[in-house]
């Protein structure tokens, strides 16, 4: 395994585990933060989500505009500037796979990446919603649903001739109407957020809501640099993609990726992702052993189906809108994606309505 290799590997580990750790301390999952608010009337874990998303937007724009995202160029020997990847907007498969993953995280008990990071507590049902999950990501990536996807994804809308744009593209673009638009976004979260009386240290054994939302976001903007230096392309935080690429490493051998693989031991190929989404769980399970949590949970027999149901439906969704509840919300989000706005509205109103069906109707 070339050295080069070996500090890709490290550094997604290193990502990998911050993710697991942090989302464990601060309890943080969309799932919960969405449901929350028309369940309990409860905003803080929502506010957490967009002060993350306030200091990941703001920073992953710095690095990009300073021209600090880079990738290796094997022809020309050395690093080159390069910038963000955001996702074409393809409106009508952003809406409804955005809503399908927004329904089935209810029944699966957890967004994507609460479900990898409660693996880490010990938490049976997470396993079974991560098969689930992968399940429903493979058959709509390469199985019988590939053509329905195929379909949705060719309706892409550009605005202004862009076929990936962002929030500031809404106005013609250019860089004053991405930071005007930006500090105008941001002043307006904040002070919503800011309502809330957000501190900044432990709450009980964990993070406090604000605390977990400053480092996630912090987090989200070193990972767009990290994974474009040391493995290859400018990735940021996801599950959906490495979960893919974890299993069809596994399974047979190669991660089918577009992104660059390289060997491991012999025994495996993998990618900057592999590496990644196999330490999130470590990192969670990290934390949760330093707080004396971690404890193994059987599911009732009769919660499995409905995790594993729910499972795969967040898994059609998230191949269908392009992301899951982190790549879409957290990390499109940090680049003002308009797909990813789209994708995360139709998330949390998928959310909302199967949270009326199973606990309030």
């Amino acid at each position: 395994m070339p050295f080069s290799s070996v500090i890709s590997a490290f550094s997604a580990i290193l990502m990998g585990l911050s993710l697991g750790f942090i989302l464990q301390r601060g309890r943080f999952c969309l799932n919960s933060a969405f449901r929350d608010i028309i369940f309990m009337k409860e905003f803080d874990l929502f506010r957490s989500y967009l002060l993350c998303m306030v200091v990941a937007l703001i920073g992953t724009n710095l690095i990009e505009d300073t021209g600090l995202i880079m990738r290796f160029d094997q022809g020309m020997g050395h690093f080159v500037s390069t910038g963000l990847l955001r996702q074409n907007f393809v409106p009508v498969a952003n809406i409804l796979g955005g809503f399908l993953f927004g329904l089935g995280i209810v029944l699966a008990g957890g967004c994507a990446s609460g479900i990898v990071y409660r693996l880490g507590e010990g938490q049976i049902a997470a396993l079974i919603a991560i098969v689930g999950f992968f399940g429903g990501v493979a058959m709509t990536t390469d199985g019988m649903l590939s053509p329905v996807r195929d379909l949705l994804k060719s309706y892409n809308l550009k605005i202004f001739g862009v076929s990936n744009p962002a929030f500031w593209d809404l106005i013609g673009g250019g860089p004053f109407a991405k930071w005007t638009s930006i500090v105008i976004v941001s002043v307006a979260l904040l002070a919503f957020v800011f309502k809330g009386k957000p501190t900044f240290g432990k709450s009980g054994k964990g993070y406090s809501w604000g605390l977990t939302g400053v480092l996630l976001g912090l987090l989200t903007v070193v990972a767009w640099e990290i994974s474009s230096v040391f493995g290859g392309a400018p990735r940021g935080l996801a599950i959906t993609t490495p979960l893919r690429e974890l299993f069809n490493s596994m399974l047979t051998k190669s991660t089918h990726s577009s992104f660059q693989e390289f060997s491991f031991l012999g025994i495996f190929r993998g990618t900057w992702g592999v590496f990644f989404i196999f330490a999130v769980p470590l990192g969670a399970a990290i934390s949760s052993l330093g707080l004396k949590e971690f404890q193994w949970k059987v599911p009732p027999a009769k919660e499995i189906l409905t995790v594993f149901f729910g499972s795969i439906l967040m898994g059609i969704g998230a191949v269908i809108a392009g992301g899951c509840n982190l790549g879409h919300g957290v990390t499109g989000m940090s680049t003002g994606s308009v797909a990813s706005l789209v994708a995360i509205t139709s998330i949390i109103l998928g959310n909302w309505t199967m949270v009326y069906f199973k606990f309030m109707r």
